[in-house]
């Protein structure tokens, strides 16, 4: 596949896809690069924190996740946590119902 044309395909999921992650447990941001470097599901591999920070940043200041300072239980060190709000469960929730409304539209629309 094009490489820009892979790029806007990840970059307009990104934000469901954090939220989603955050959703199941508040986490930091290299953990969230650990996850979305997972071999099994390839298509986030190599996300830097270039690309994730600035999303986070948006998610916060749109109030779908908060963040605070908190010390991490393995290494004792200072990490920025982040959690969902309700206001980020109910958009999740909005995001997952139209993408699986965009999945069904677009496999109908190529099938033809």
């Amino acid at each position: 596949m094009n490489y820009k044309y892979e790029q806007q395909f990840k970059k307009g999921a990104l934000e469901m896809v954090l939220l989603s992650i955050i959703s199941r447990n508040r986490t930091y941001g290299y953990e969230m690069i650990l996850h979305l470097n997972n071999p099994e599901i390839p298509l986030f591999q190599n996300i830097k924190e270039g690309t994730l920070y600035p999303v986070l940043y948006r998610l916060e200041d749109s109030g779908l996740v908060t963040s605070e300072l908190s010390v991490s239980e393995t290494n004792g060190r200072i990490k920025k946590y982040y959690k969902i709000t309700d206001l980020g469960m109910r958009v999740l929730q909005d995001m997952k119902n139209f993408w699986e409304s965009y999945k069904i539209c677009i496999d109908k629309l190529m099938e033809g």
